[in-house]
């Protein structure tokens, strides 16, 4: 990863195929993200992620996202996934990612649900959709939510308003139709990649 880039960029290729994964993120490698995530609602979405893994797994950290059940996440493991991204806080779906030794991001919409995912081990929170909670939200999140809790917004960030994000305190972003569109060119996925790795870098 350039060091020009600071962590915590997550790639959402949701419905990229497995025959064109590796030359979509290539783009997105090279632009210095730290994480791709594949959705599993995605065509053969555990084929990408063993292809991600196998490229690039020792630069980025490759992972499943709308990760449901327990069980999936011993299928996304076995695929070589280290990320268990999920839409929701699921107590089995954080505690098994936990005890297989992969890192949870379960979803939270509130801080009910951010306190459960806490409660259930999870120090990573996905902030989603995060367009919803706003940025104001999430400040207030951070002043109750135990200290080393690391918020990560997903749903309307990019590089528009990667920085406000940042200086709100968010650990992270989680980058989707932003980044990528089913359909898209790999270089056109590069140049998004790009401009948001760069707004992201310039807000540190």
């Amino acid at each position: 990863m350039p060091e020009t880039v600071p962590a915590g960029l997550i790639a959402i290729l949701r419905g990229v195929r497995s025959d064109e994964v590796l030359d979509i993120a290539e783009g997105i490698v090279d632009a210095g993200f730290s994480a791709i995530e594949v959705p599993l609602n995605s065509p053969d979405p555990l084929a990408s992620i063993s292809a991600l893994v196998e490229k690039f797994g020792d630069t980025v950290e490759v992972g499943a996202g709308t990760v449901l059940t327990a069980d999936q996440v011993h299928e996304c493991r076995q695929a070589g996934a280290r990320i268990v991204v999920a839409p929701d806080t699921d107590r089995d779906v954080i505690t098994t990612a936990l005890e297989l030794g992969l890192t949870p991001y379960p979803g939270a919409a509130t801080p009910t649900e951010a306190f459960a995912a806490v409660k259930a081990g999870a120090t990573n929170v996905k902030l989603f959709p995060s367009s919803a909670v706003g940025i104001s939200g999430m400040k207030a999140w951070r002043e109750v939510l135990p200290s080393g809790t690391e918020l990560f917004p997903v749903g309307g960030v990019g590089a528009d308003n990667a920085a406000e994000w940042r200086k709100a305190g968010a650990a992270g972003l989680g980058l989707g139709s932003s980044l990528y569109r089913r359909g898209d060119r790999p270089d056109d996925v590069r140049t998004r990649a790009q401009a948001i790795a760069s707004a992201w870098a310039q807000s540190f």
